[in-house]
Order: C-alpha cells, then sequence, then structure tokens
C-alpha cells in the first residue's frame, strides 16, 4: 500500500492514543507502517509539520451548526461540538489546547467561529471577547475531561479519604458531582450560563443602552 500523508497522519494518531504525545516520534510512526522514518519526510519535512496536520485533521472532523438553527443556538451547538471533538482525541486535545492555529485549516477554523458570534452579537468589541470568553471555558473543561485534576500528577503523599471526610466536609460532599457521569450536566450548565448573560448583553444592545465593559 503506498504511502500517503493521510495513512501518515492516522498512524501518527493512532501513537498519540497509545502513548501519548510526548513519546511521539518519527521512528514510531514508521514502524506502525513498516517504514523507515526517513520515508515519512518525503510527506512530512519534520515532527512539527505532521503535529500541525494532526491538528487540522482534528479540526476538519468538526461538524459545522445546521443552517436552519437560529444564531445563538448555532453558537451552543459548536459550543457542544467542540467538546465532542476533544473527547475523540482525548490524548491529541493537550497539544490542540495550546497550539496557535495558524495553518490555513486553522485559521479558516477560528474566522468561521468569529462569523458566528458576530451574527449573534452586533458590536465588535463584545464580538471578540465573547469569542475569548467561549474560548476559555470550552479549553478548560475539554482539558480537564481529556486530561485534567483526577489524571494529574499527585502528592508525595496524598491526603486519606477519612481526611477529607474530617477535615473537608464541603468537598467530600460535593465530590460525587466531580465524577465523569455528571459532566454533561455540569457542561450545559456552563453554556446555558454563558448562552444566557451573552443574550442579556445582546438585549442591552438592542435597548440602545451601553453593554458593561471594563
Amino acid at each position: 500500500m503506498p504511502l500517503t500523508r493521510e495513512r501518515i497522519v492516522q498512524a501518527a494518531l493512532a501513537e498519540v492514543e497509545a502513548q501519548g504525545v510526548a513519546a511521539l516520534s518519527m521512528r514510531k510512526v514508521g514502524l506502525r507502517l513498516g517504514r523507515e522514518a526517513m520515508s515519512l519526510y518525503h510527506h512530512f519535512p519534520s515532527k512539527q509539520h505532521l503535529l500541525d496536520a494532526m491538528i487540522d485533521h482534528m479540526l476538519l472532523t468538526t461538524r459545522e451548526p445546521p443552517e436552519e438553527l437560529p444564531p445563538i443556538e448555532k453558537l451552543r451547538f459548536v459550543m457542544y461540538e467542540f467538546r465532542a471533538t476533544a473527547n475523540r482525541f482525548p490524548a491529541l486535545y493537550p497539544l490542540r489546547a495550546v497550539h496557535r492555529l495558524n495553518t490555513p485549516v486553522g485559521v479558516r477554523y477560528i474566522e468561521s467561529i468569529l462569523r458566528l458570534v458576530r451574527s449573534v452579537v452586533p458590536d465588535d468589541e463584545l464580538a471578540a471577547r465573547t469569542f475569548r470568553t467561549v474560548g476559555y471555558f470550552l479549553t478548560g473543561a475539554s482539558l480537564d475531561e481529556t486530561a485534567g485534576y483526577a489524571r494529574g500528577p499527585s502528592a508525595a503523599e496524598p491526603v486519606s479519604g477519612e481526611f477529607i471526610q474530617r477535615e473537608c466536609p464541603t468537598l467530600a460532599g460535593a465530590a460525587r458531582y466531580f465524577q465523569a457521569e455528571h459532566w454533561d450536566k455540569t457542561f450545559a450548565l456552563g453554556v446555558d450560563a454563558l448562552l444566557s448573560a451573552l443574550q442579556r448583553e445582546v438585549d442591552t444592545l438592542a435597548a440602545g443602552a451601553p453593554h458593561a465593559r471594563t
């Protein structure tokens, strides 16, 4: 089977899912394909070019909102799809979270989201701030779900459950709601809060009053 960019990207994605981004190398991708690493450089001049292509592939799997939805519901759809895409590529997402989207695919993706936000918000400054605020929420939520607190490094001598029950009763009572089975409701609460606040700002602008700016 001929070696193609798509086959290399798929092999690299499989390697990242198995071993993580930090362990990715051209040699390991070549081994997955039964090829020498040097053969990959005919398609990707460097590992960074391959990583860029993997991020582009991830972005291109993101579904666009149905045209019949009103603008603010399109924005809701995009927020849920951002999270869904992150969870389709959980091992790659931490790189996506900090990767500058400055390939043609990346900047077109940013442009599409900004246009959508601008269709909801009839004000350049508020639209830009909304784009950033939504990004803060989505990045944090997606990082937490794919590579967050529960998967992070632990203390050398972590406290016991008994300690938490005794010393931190509020934390003990809330802990069950931090589990994965509650993530959908938590995410929905955040989306609803953001979009409700945004709608109030838009209504204020429509009424001719200045919105709150700092």
